[in-house]
């Protein structure tokens, strides 16, 4: 009754002896202010010590990472990329609806980046909401704070900085906004994800990325 009411199945299908990790980033990122109970979140507090537990973990030899964001916190999101990224272990990420804002530098911090044909990826300046103190200070962080983003996704990625900044200032593109929404093929060819693909060629991906890491197929010890 338990797994009707949370699920809508009877059978679960059980994942316990698998040697791959599966990481969903969903909704809106949380970081240091709780949103509205009505928002649906991934908080970065849960996130953190999760990815810490796959490191020690010597069972799991791979992660999936299962984006559908809208995006968020930028220094929790920021985090949440910086340690996927230094994971020892193959990472593949898939960015699945939307993987927007926030959402970008996540999906190229793993070693491989998917993303479905139909899904989106927003790319705009970075912003603040509620009170703002009006001084040169502020916009200096806000400056340098942008650029700890730019810095991070053409690291991870293989678009250069100028065309990362291009699709960020471009005019026109978002109603009544700055920045560039990009679908699926498009972020390919722009070189922010690697190639077009689901749930089956990241799991192919990942495979072969952990048995590269382990030739002869032995688990870490």
């Amino acid at each position: 009754m338990e797994k009707i009411k949370q699920l809508g199945t009877t059978n679960v299908p059980q994942t316990s002896d698998s040697n791959i990790h599966v990481l969903p980033i969903i909704g809106q990122i949380e970081g240091h202010l709780q949103l509205p109970a009505k928002n649906k979140t991934t908080k970065y507090e849960h996130l953190i010590p999760q990815i810490v537990a796959i490191e020690q973990n010597p069972k799991i030899e791979g992660v999936i990472i299962l984006l559908n964001t809208v995006g968020g916190d930028v220094e929790a999101g920021l985090a949440i990329s910086e340690m996927i990224s230094s994971l020892s272990k193959p990472t593949v990420s898939i960015v699945l609806g939307g993987g927007h804002s926030i959402g970008v530098p996540i999906a190229t911090a793993a070693t491989k980046s998917f993303i479905t044909e139909t899904a989106t990826m927003t790319i705009h300046p970075i912003r603040m909401t509620g009170l703002v103190v009006g001084v040169p200070q502020t916009f200096e962080y806000l400056d340098k704070m942008q650029d700890r983003v730019i810095n991070f996704v053409t690291h991870h990625a293989k678009i250069d900085e100028d065309t990362f900044k291009e699709l960020m200032f471009a005019r026109g593109n978002l109603t009544r906004d700055i920045g560039t929404n990009v679908v699926g093929q498009d972020a390919v060819d722009h070189g922010l994800i690697d190639a077009i693909g689901g749930v089956q060629e990241a799991m192919s991906t990942l495979n072969s990325l952990i048995e590269e890491r382990n030739p002869q197929g032995e688990s870490e010890s």
